[in-house]
């Protein structure tokens, strides 16, 4: 894969909810969904051309509401826990899962890997 090209929705525990509510039968808010558009099939993963060596591999949507509860509980910025979930919505994108504790562990490694690269040195 080239360049990839991911939307992002910063938004309400509302509209979450209802998202999760349609697209999977959880009728209540979450922090972060994924919507793939990877077609599926045999073989390689295929994904949208946009043209130029750009692929669309989907969208990902926050909800800012969970997103501030939940970096209050564990005592990180808005801005930290954001980025977090919108790593781990990159990462569904890509293929991982977090149906099983050791699918959620590697996702989680991941996503604090990533994150602690992009922060630099402290």
């Amino acid at each position: 894969m080239g360049q990839a090209e991911v939307s992002v929705l910063l938004t309400d525990d509302e509209t979450v909810h209802r998202l999760n509510r349609s697209y999977r039968g959880h009728d209540k808010p979450t922090d972060v969904l994924s919507f793939s558009l990877r077609e599926q099939g045999a073989g390689e993963p295929q994904y949208v051309k946009l043209g130029l060596e750009t692929e669309a591999l989907g969208d990902i949507v926050i909800s800012v509401d969970t997103a501030e509860q939940q970096a209050r509980a564990v005592g990180v910025s808005l801005e930290h826990e954001v980025t977090h979930l919108a790593l781990h919505g990159a990462l569904h994108l890509l293929g991982y899962t977090d149906d099983t504790e050791e699918g959620l562990a590697l996702m989680e490694h991941k996503a604090g890997a990533i994150q602690a690269a992009s922060d630099g040195p402290a």
